[in-house]
């Protein structure tokens, strides 16, 4: 709820609701146009600029809600007309919402507008570091542990890892190895003493292995492009996904050769977030793609 000042200086919560108008400006052509099955819709201004994009498992259904939330007053104020894209299922929707916000911009979508930069934690041999994925093919390199907005976040994480299983701050790069010293972890008892000598090398690099595991990020498990299938109420659609990278829903007819990973962004953390576990854990009806 606002809030404002009254004229005797009390602070009164205003409910929205009371200044509420139902948006009878929106032509009842696009909303009875409306279909109940999954998709996107997109609210667009008098211009036709998208001022909003959503998905549902049924668009007809979550619109009209919209129009019935006080809360979104300003965004339905600014709404002129509403279309939609039906999908095949969920993961069609998702893929495609994320797509498009991130392609128009919409004023009153936040999470997704941007493409993020992201980092991660890299483990080898060598040991523990932070790449960045303008360096660094996320959806082909091993080894990488979660997903990270910058090295201060990333190396906050590790720190909140290593006080937990006990490892050394010293051997993952915490802090600056002085041999035979131990680490400021260890001084404080929450060291299992890798860096002096009281716990193997290998045995301390197997505990970070199992404190990073539940964070791994899967490289793509496929050779190429592959086409996720969905089908809903007789609608069956493809969409061509490669190297966590969305191209797109597959034109009808047509085998989807010919889109390659230069037509891609690189490695979008929404598309991996929407499909890693339900792709790895072959959930997802999948199709090779002809090279």
């Amino acid at each position: 709820m606002r809030t404002h000042v009254s004229s005797v200086g009390l602070l009164v919560r205003s409910d929205p609701a009371l200044s509420f108008i139902y948006p009878e400006h929106i032509p009842r052509a696009c909303l009875d146009a409306l279909p109940a099955q999954p998709g996107i819709y997109i609210f667009r201004d008098e211009a036709g600029v998208a001022i909003y994009v959503g998905k549902s498992v049924n668009i007809r259904h979550r619109v009209l809600s919209h129009l019935r939330t006080p809360e979104e007053m300003q965004m339905l104020q600014a709404t002129r007309h509403i279309d939609f894209e039906r999908c095949g299922g969920e993961i069609g929707a998702l893929l495609r919402e994320s797509q498009l916000i991130k392609q128009l911009q919409p004023v009153y979508n936040q999470k997704l507008r941007r493409l993020r930069e992201m980092c991660s934690l890299r483990l080898t041999e060598a040991g523990l570091d932070v790449v960045f994925a303008r360096d660094c093919d996320f959806a082909r390199t091993e080894g990488l542990y979660g997903f990270y907005a910058s090295r201060k976040g990333a190396l906050e994480a590790l720190d909140g890892l290593a006080q937990a299983a006990g490892l050394c701050s010293a051997l993952i790069a915490l802090e600056k190895v002085v041999p035979g010293r131990p680490c400021f972890a260890r001084q404080l008892g929450r060291c299992g003493g890798a860096c002096v000598g009281v716990e193997s090398v290998q045995a301390h690099n197997a505990r970070i292995a199992v404190a990073l595991a539940a964070l791994r990020v899967a490289p793509w498990p496929f050779p190429g492009a592959v086409g996720i299938v969905e089908e809903s109420e007789g609608y069956r659609q493809v969409h061509l996904v490669d190297h966590w990278c969305y191209l797109g829903p597959r034109p009808d007819g047509r085998s989807g050769k010919g889109k390659t990973r230069e037509a891609a962004t690189a490695f979008d953390i929404d598309v991996y977030n929407i499909l890693a576990r339900p792709l790895l854990q072959g959930e997802l009806l999948v199709e090779a793609i002809p090279v």
